[in-house]
């Protein structure tokens, strides 16, 4: 993926940006309540992953704010044209590995790619990343847990993944399903009234996609 540097000499929360990237947790995240009812139909009906759709629908989400697909490098900023995800595949032996997948393709050609990748990575012994780790979103998904806030571990410092994790979808008293999301951005990237924007904007995009399951087709 291509990335543009930020000019750090006009940007106008440098000192912003050097304060929050000293700081041991420079992390803020924000869980939210998603109405998933189309999305889940559209799977149930067509007998595909939920899983897969969701990230897809999360990484393009994600890919429309700028600011999340900003990292830290070398004391400035860097900003990719658009970011793939990873997330962890259980093997049979127990162990892991990590599976990366990028979503900018139709849903047609999408669907048997990253089934074709998660199968790829469950047979591969590595626990090493496949690609470019800076450039990705790291995905965690709970389906035993429908929680209110999620705690995540970090590196700290310049590491400025955004970290995209949701759980179990339960039905509401409307009788609508809905599943806990939450989005961990850098601070030094992303100010508090960023991280509103950011997911408000995140959270836009997600009902546009999941809430009308037919874009899953673009």
């Amino acid at each position: 993926m291509k990335t543009t540097a930020i000019d750090m000499s006009a940007y106008p929360r440098r000192a912003h940006f050097d304060y929050f990237r000293t700081l041991q947790n420079p992390m803020l995240g924000v869980t939210i309540q998603v109405d998933v009812t189309g999305l889940r139909e559209f799977c149930k009906r067509e007998g595909c992953s939920f899983y897969l759709a969701f990230m897809r629908v999360a990484a393009r989400a994600a890919n429309a704010v700028p600011q999340l697909r900003q990292r830290i490098r070398d004391g400035g900023i860097v900003e990719y044209d658009a970011c793939g995800t990873s997330h962890v595949e259980l093997r049979p032996d127990g162990t892991y590995g990590y599976c990366t997948l990028y979503h900018d393709m139709p849903w047609w050609e999408y669907l048997p790619y990253a089934e074709a990748e998660r199968a790829r990575c469950r047979e591969n012994a590595s626990i090493e990343e496949d690609d470019d780790v800076e450039g990705l979103y790291f995905v965690t998904s709970l389906p035993w847990l429908h929680y209110t806030q999620l705690i995540q571990p970090t590196a700290g410092g310049d590491e400025s993944n955004p970290r995209i994790s949701w759980g179990r979808f339960e039905q509401d008293w409307q009788g609508r399903w809905r599943m806990p999301v939450t989005l961990l951005a850098h601070h030094a990237l992303v100010p508090v009234t960023g991280l509103e924007y950011s997911h408000n904007r995140w959270g836009r995009r997600k009902a546009e996609m999941g809430g009308n399951a037919r874009s899953l087709g673009t």
